[in-house]
């Protein structure tokens, strides 16, 4: 029977694809480590491999199993670049430091690229992404993006596709133009944490599924990190929740909402090879965004419902199945196999949300929906600021992030509010 997660409702298709899915025991009783990390994401994972590689003594927990949060049930998309686009960037931060954002999200999706190779890790990556709008009115915005990264960003793997290039692409006349990327791609995520836990385990790190941290103190010249199995006392402590924070760490809850999106996945596709013959994964210009692509055996992967409380639709798949017909009328009636969901962490301004939020404490999430490779990449680097190694983590450590207006508890409703107002503009 498989398994179904308490935090995240459905069964994905990548739970089912993804071959054994080793489990980790819980914590029994208590010990002490250098660095404990609460969160096995991408983030936490990735942390834990490269500390223990390195001798450093970690312990990691999760409340759940590894992959039941954001990093095992995403939509797969790489991404290139951070969430705020380039010119967002330069007029806050100024062209250097914007250029050494995109450098580091390029960094990220090599990163993650290289493990999979280096470990013989079948992620099922495919190259090429699809940015795309239904507004006419952003043609110039469009061609002005992909100037801008062919001529001040070094990056020439963008190009411009009008309405017919856009529909050969798609297979669909719902959007009027876009932007081809070959220079990223997509991956199934629960493959990339599955081989991440099982790296990390190898090079000895000792990694603890079902143990929830319920407590985070300093007692004396060590923190205390009590679970439900058991204490860990340690010199550091990463928290790498993201949307999973709830009243362990207030600074983070402060700053790093939740909010619930919902994947489906119909049957496969054989009858419809006009649908994405290329295979890329798709993102569209809305600000409640809708995010598509294929999977090895042809069904369409279609994500873009999203949620504002914690509550579980009981049906997934409805909603699902009409944000579907609009794009592509010609699978009104497919079937969809498979509907899930997920806790998805954001910050106000859509940027990631790194700090040290009391001495010798580190949260890193807030990724915002780009949190593919930016997860993964983060946890290497908050590995590498331990070891006093790469600086690059810095980067991300002052970036202005407000946090939410009302705090943890009232958040939800002015969030609900502001939201529904574009999801009524993208409609416009």
């Amino acid at each position: 029977m498989a398994w179904q997660s308490p935090i995240s409702p459905g069964i994905s298709l990548y739970e089912e694809t993804a071959g054994p899915r080793p489990a980790y025991p819980p914590l029994s009783g208590s010990r002490s480590a250098d660095v404990a990390i609460i969160g096995g994401g991408f983030t936490g994972l990735n942390a834990a491999l490269h500390l223990a590689s390195q001798g450093v003594a970690t312990v990691l927990i999760d409340g759940c199993r590894f992959g039941d949060g954001a990093s095992g049930r995403n939509g797969g998309q790489l991404g290139t670049g951070q969430r705020n686009e380039v010119d967002e960037l330069e007029k806050l931060l100024g062209y250097e430091r914007s250029k050494a954002l995109f450098d580091m999200a390029e960094h990220a999706k090599k990163a993650l690229l290289d493990f999979a190779r280096d470990q013989a890790l079948d992620i099922d990556y495919r190259p090429g992404h699809l940015s795309v709008t239904h507004k006419a009115a952003y043609e110039r915005d469009y061609r002005h993006f992909v100037e801008t990264l062919a001529n001040r960003y070094d990056y020439p793997h963008v190009r411009y596709l009008d309405r017919e290039a856009t529909e050969a692409k798609l297979g669909s006349r719902h959007y009027v133009l876009g932007v081809e990327d070959s220079g990223t791609g997509h991956i199934q995520p629960m493959k990339l944490v599955i081989g991440l836990a099982r790296a990390a385990a190898a090079a000895g790190a000792a990694l603890h599924e079902q143990t929830r941290a319920t407590r985070l103190q300093r007692k004396g010249t060590k923190l205390e990190v009590e679970t439900s199995h058991g204490t860990i006392r340690a010199d550091r402590v990463l928290i790498a929740c993201n949307a999973h924070i709830e009243a362990l760490e207030p600074v983070t809850a402060n700053h790093v909402m939740p909010i619930r999106s919902f994947i489906g996945a119909t049957e496969p596709l054989a009858r419809f090879p006009e649908i994405l013959p290329e295979g890329h994964s798709v993102a569209d210009s809305r600000f409640v965004v809708r995010y598509f692509r294929k999977s090895p055996d042809g069904r369409l992967l279609f994500g873009g419902r999203e949620a504002y409380t914690a509550d579980s639709p009981a049906d997934l798949a409805g909603p699902i199945r009409g944000q579907i017909a609009e794009v592509y009328p010609q699978l009104k009636n497919v079937a969809i196999t498979h509907a899930w969901g997920g806790s998805v962490g954001i910050t106000l301004p859509r940027r990631p949300f790194v700090r040290e939020v009391m001495p010798g404490v580190t949260s890193i999430g807030g990724y915002s929906g780009h949190g593919v490779m930016l997860a993964n990449y983060c946890g290497r680097l908050y590995a590498q600021s331990v070891l006093g190694g790469s600086h690059e983590l810095d980067l991300l450590k002052d970036l202005p992030v407000p946090p939410f207006p009302g705090g943890r508890h009232f958040r939800s409703v002015l969030l609900f509010v502001a939201l529904s107002w574009y999801a009524l503009r993208d409609r416009l």
